[in-house]
C-alpha cells in the first residue's frame, strides 16, 4: 500500500517505513501528519481519500548539498558567485491509515553499541611502547663531522 502526499510544495509517493527529505518542517517536535491526495489499495487501484492518513517522525534536520550559482556576462567583467543550501527535514513514514485499516511500518531495530575488549586494549598500548622503545634505542644521532678550515694563503 502506497500514498501520495503533498508536502513544502511537492507531491511524494510514500509508503510504510520509506524516509523522505522534505522541505525544512519549522516547531516539529518528533510526529507529523501529512495532507493525502490518494491512497491506493491493496488490490492496486488508486483513489482519492478524504479520511486517509499519513502520519511520520522526524528522523533528521540539517542542510543538503551546496549548490553554486555562477552569474557571467561575457566581455562585460561581469561575474557574480554566489552559494546555497536547501534546509530539510528527514521523515520515516510509520503509518497510512484509510477506511478502517492502519499499515504501520516495522519498528526499526535498536542498535546496541558494541563493548569493548579490555584485554586487546592492553596488549596494544603494550606492543606500542615496545616499539616506541626498541626505535628510540635504535636511533642515535650522528656525530657532527668538523669542518675543515681552509688554510690557504693568500696572495
Amino acid at each position: 500500500m502506497y500514498a501520495v502526499i503533498r508536502a513544502g510544495g511537492k507531491q511524494y509517493r510514500v509508503a510504510p517505513g520509506d524516509v523522505i527529505r522534505v522541505e525544512k518542517l519549522n516547531g516539529t517536535d518528533g510526529q507529523v501528519e501529512f495532507p493525502v491526495l490518494a491512497v491506493s489499495s491493496e488490490d492496486g487501484q488508486v483513489s482519492k481519500q478524504g479520511d486517509a492518513r499519513v502520519l511520520g517522525e522526524v528522523v533528521e534536520q540539517g542542510r543538503g548539498a551546496k549548490v553554486l550559482v555562477f552569474h557571467y556576462k561575457r566581455k562585460k567583467q561581469y561575474k557574480k558567485l554566489r552559494g546555497h543550501r536547501q534546509a530539510f527535514t528527514a521523515v520515516r513514514i510509520t503509518e497510512i491509515a484509510s477506511n478502517g485499516q492502519s499499515f504501520k511500518a516495522p519498528d526499526r531495530p535498536k542498535t546496541v553499541a558494541k563493548p569493548k575488549k579490555v584485554k586487546a586494549e592492553t596488549e596494544e598500548a603494550g606492543a606500542v611502547q615496545a616499539k616506541a622503545a626498541k626505535g628510540s634505542a635504535k636511533k642515535k644521532a650522528a656525530p657532527k663531522k668538523a669542518a675543515k678550515k681552509s688554510t690557504g694563503k693568500k696572495k
